[in-house]
């Protein structure tokens, strides 16, 4: 792939994934604040080449994504992805299931931090919780 053909795919995949987010909470503002150029570079790798990859849909690869930040206990980067997910079409039931999941290997403290975050991202989007949640 070209320079040309991976900006373009950088932009339209940065823009499915993390329309929703507001820009002081985009990493690539603060690299760029430090570094324009690394900041291109790494925005061109990580969006463009990574994520933008169609071996797996991008619902999957967020799911991944949500589970791998959670068993980190990475909540700001989660923020993004859990937004991200929500964006490529990942439903907030499947989103849940994975964090209870990761419960298991990450333990319980990270599960209800990355259920904070997911709270959160809902509120902010204004998307409320499930209607599971509701009927209980």
């Amino acid at each position: 792939m070209d320079d040309k053909e991976a900006k373009k795919r950088t932009g339209k995949t940065a823009g499915l994934y993390f329309s929703t987010v507001k820009d002081e909470n985009k990493p690539y503002g603060l690299w760029k604040h430090f570094d324009k150029e690394l900041a291109a570079d790494m925005s061109i790798y990580i969006t463009g080449k990574m994520y933008s990859r169609e071996k797996i849909p991008h619902t999957t690869r967020q799911l991944i994504t949500v589970a791998s930040l959670t068993v980190l206990s990475k909540p700001e980067e989660l923020n993004l992805h859990i937004h991200a997910a929500l964006n490529v079409g990942c439903t907030t039931e499947e989103i849940a299931e994975v964090i209870f999941q990761t419960s298991i290997y990450g333990g319980v403290p990270a599960a209800n931090t990355a259920l904070k975050v997911l709270k959160q991202v809902l509120e902010e989007r204004e998307e409320g919780l499930s209607t599971a949640e509701e009927s209980q």
